[in-house]
């Protein structure tokens, strides 16, 4: 059974244009995993707060990679068309960059799954750096959150995807 597509072309809407969650059950159970990055970009001296350790708050990197891989777990209650998904692997790595500076977010989502775990890992990547900013906005508000974006995907019909850098 082949789900109707809209004369958009686009999935999550019906041929009358109405909003609807997908329907992936004639869809092979594949192994699928999607890696998302984006980046808080602050000054050098709140730079220093994170890879001291001493921001007021606590553990900057470790506070935010739990609210990642909570958020990546949370993502079908937070996007409304995307499906729950048997999660089997979230993983962030948080990288102090003094070039930019700031801190890179990278996460990778695995599941073995009817669809992608694309949106969890971007759900991942901009709740890890909203932590970031909420951890460290007592010292500067104009910290930035950028450049979120998909990397890496593969598995299922579409195969792989792999953003050019």
């Amino acid at each position: 059974m082949t789900a109707k597509v809209s004369p958009s072309g686009l999935s999550h809407f019906d041929e009358q244009g109405q909003a609807h969650m997908v329907d992936v059950s004639a869809k092979p159970v594949t192994d699928r995993i999607a890696t998302a990055r984006g980046q808080v970009i602050m000054s050098a001296e709140t730079l220093a707060l994170v890879t001291m350790g001493t921001a007021a708050k606590g553990d900057v990197l470790g506070v935010a990679r739990l609210a990642g891989i909570m958020a990546a777990k949370k993502t079908a209650d937070l996007i409304p068309l995307c499906h729950p998904l048997p999660i089997t692997k979230v993983a962030l790595t948080l990288t102090p960059d003094a070039t930019l500076p700031g801190v890179i977010v990278e996460a990778t989502v695995k599941t073995g799954g009817q669809t992608g775990v694309e949106m969890e890992a971007l759900t991942a990547v901009s709740v890890a750096c909203l932590t970031i900013y909420d951890m460290l906005k007592a010292v500067e508000k104009s910290m930035q959150i950028d450049a979120i974006r998909l990397v890496l995907k593969d598995g299922g019909k579409s195969g792989r995807f792999e953003a050019q850098e």
